[in-house]
């Protein structure tokens, strides 16, 4: 894990087409803008677990459908 120090209106790259800033700090938040391609999904961590998390249980109930039916 990279761990870097930044102000209010400093920025972090990655690659040549994400760009993270630092908009806001207030306390203990932190407010940020992501600069990214349209075709890249950028969602939160708790999002992105949940949705992965409805995509596993959704896996299940078609495999127990299908086992339940005797196909």
């Amino acid at each position: 894990m990279l761990i870097l120090s930044r102000k209010t209106g400093q920025s972090i790259s990655i690659g040549r087409d994400i760009t993270i800033k630092i908009l806001l700090i207030e306390g203990d938040r932190v407010q940020i803008g992501i600069t990214a391609p349209r075709n890249m999904k950028v969602l939160r961590t708790e999002l992105y677990e949940e949705i992965v998390d409805e995509n596993r249980q959704a896996v299940n109930i078609s495999d127990n459908a299908l086992i339940e039916k005797n196909f």
